[in-house]
């Protein structure tokens, strides 16, 4: 990276924003409090609470979400008649999954290999950091140019839309120019990307119930219904026979016009095992960018050690469904319902419950802010030009907010290039990512604060 004094002041900040986000990756903050006390989630909101404060933002405030979890709030005012900017990140995280498959502790961040391992080190305790380093850069050479508005959400990856719900009853809080979600990331390692569409989520759980109570296998199987056999018919039905989603009454034919994924490319970076075929067909990018695609996440089942030979009276699954952009959720809802309610066989009842739902999105990618996102990232990325891609993630809070406020600009950078293996066991971030994003992010704000 060509020197330059934001760059600089970047550099010479990396060990203490190692040190932060060692401190905050140490919170067990999955805002699921039937796994995690509700305390560690309240420690990391305190923990940004307090790094804004000493930052000079006013009206830090704990803002306590319909969800049950708190999103962290705060101002930083900038010269007068400047431009407004929001910041976007969030302190809770996936759970780890297997502790005993990560290689080093998954809330104790740990170096190894030129990266930094933990659980959010990139989604998205490290966001959190971007921000910070980028608004210390800047404080450090000629101040910040724009006023800042900061939002960590608490249950982002819950789904619980608290943080959308808490901003449509106070619309003026978040009201920005600019909206910069920290939350994506680039195509790759060293090729600076923002994010132009997200796909939509839905979790529903569903429900199968065939007898009063179980019943042994010998003495009834062949003729009573098997609820957990049952189950596993439905939710087959959600997949074609080459794994395509097929959901009854949804289109699964959209295309992806931006950055193409390399199938080979591709099944190194998700890591497919040898002999394996992808599912679906058509172009990569079509299939995780612009088409939905469901996924089975959970089921409630007897376990292989202790199961005993019994026909199981009920059976449930948490399905995902993610949905493409163009796609109204609500509508996507209905059809996921209606599918699985019409593919459970022989009669059994079957109940489906919404957990969690959020649009789609696509950006304006027309727009100034755009431009002066595309000239940052080619300082921070010497001999590199802004990439748009797409990603099959949601982020329920990007159509909230350009519902709110449709003339802002919405864009979405971050740290979660395919490396980072996010949601993950071994989840890290690429230090020299944070670096490079954290001052793209700070030459954006100054760029935007230029622009007409």
């Amino acid at each position: 990276m060509p020197s330059n004094p934001v760059a600089e002041t970047v550099a010479s900040l990396m060990p203490r924003a190692k040190e932060e986000l060692t401190e905050l990756v140490a919170f067990k903050s999955v805002a699921d409090f039937d796994q995690y006390p509700r305390s560690e989630s309240e420690g990391a909101a305190n923990w940004v609470a307090d790094a804004l404060r000493a930052e000079g933002f006013q009206d830090v405030a704990l803002l306590d979400t319909p969800d049950g979890t708190q999103s962290v709030y705060g101002y930083l005012p900038g010269p007068e008649g400047a431009k407004t900017v929001l910041l976007y990140a969030h302190y809770d995280v996936q759970p780890p999954l297997d502790e005993t498959a990560w290689v080093s502790p998954p809330f104790e961040l740990t170096e190894r290999d030129g990266r930094w391992y933990g659980r959010g080190a990139a989604d998205c305790k490290g966001g959190v950091i971007m921000h910070l380093l980028a608004l210390r850069a800047l404080k450090a050479n000629g101040g910040v140019p724009v006023h800042i508005k900061v939002i960590a959400e608490g249950s982002e990856e819950m789904g619980t839309g608290g943080l959308q719900q808490y901003a449509e009853a106070h619309p003026e809080l978040l009201a920005a120019d600019t909206v910069v979600i920290g939350d994506a990331g680039n195509f790759r390692a060293g090729l600076p990307t923002v994010t132009s569409s997200l796909r939509g989520m839905i979790l529903m759980r569903v429900k199968v119930d065939a007898l009063e109570g179980n019943l042994h296998s010998g003495q009834f199987g062949g003729a009573a219904p098997d609820a957990l056999a049952a189950l596993i018919r439905v939710l087959d039905s959600l997949r074609a026979e080459d794994g395509t989603t097929t959901v009854d009454g949804l289109a699964s034919d959209g295309v992806w016009d931006g950055l193409a994924y390399d199938d080979e490319q591709f099944r190194e970076d998700a890591k497919v095992l040898d002999g394996v075929d992808l599912v679906g067909s058509d172009a990569v990018a079509d299939r995780i960018w612009a088409r939905p695609a469901a996924t089975v996440l959970g089921i409630d089942a007897p376990p292989v050690v202790g199961a005993t030979p019994s026909i199981q009276a009920s059976a449930r699954a948490l399905v995902g469904l993610r949905v493409p952009p163009g796609v109204d959720v609500q509508q996507a809802v209905k059809l996921l319902e209606a599918h699985l309610v019409a593919h459970t066989p022989w009669g059994a009842r079957v109940s489906c419950e919404l957990i969690g739902h959020g649009q789609a999105f696509r950006a304006d990618t027309s727009s100034p802010a755009y431009e002066a996102m595309a000239a940052a990232m080619a300082v921070a990325y010497p001999g590199q030009e802004m990439q748009y891609a797409g990603h099959g993630g949601s982020i329920p809070l990007c159509n909230a907010l350009a519902a709110l406020y449709p003339t802002a600009e919405i864009l979405l950078i971050g740290l979660s290039e395919p490396e980072a293996q996010i949601h993950a066991v071994n989840e890290s971030v690429s230090p020299e990512e944070l670096e490079r994003m954290s001052v793209t992010e700070a030459l954006f704000l100054r760029n935007y604060a230029e622009s007409r």
